[in-house]
């Protein structure tokens, strides 16, 4: 992660533990005051971290844009696996005759 914003390849080991320190207590900050939000409805979702997130444009734009990629991931994997059993049916009976 360091690397990908400029940093040396190998960055010092105590550059790593404060940055994963620093990661880690967003992340959980942040899923606690989903939680917070979610436990009023009696579930956490994904729309809990959005509002959390609203304010800041570009990690709501990312946010949004990797959902809508992750959505077209399962629609894609739903067609080819349709499309395999289809296949497989296809085979089994060219197989029986």
């Amino acid at each position: 992660m360091m690397y990908g914003f400029g940093d040396d390849p190998n960055p010092l080991p105590e550059s790593m533990a404060l940055v994963e320190d620093i990661v880690m207590e967003y992340i959980t900050d942040l899923v606690h005051k989903a939680q917070d939000i979610g436990s009023k409805r009696g579930k956490l979702s994904v729309e809990d971290f959005l509002y959390l997130i609203r304010k800041d444009l570009p990690k709501l734009n990312r946010c949004t844009e990797l959902l809508s990629m992750n959505e077209e991931l399962k629609q894609a994997r739903k067609v080819f696996e349709s499309d395999e059993e289809k296949l497989r049916k296809v085979f089994e009976a060219d197989e029986e005759n």
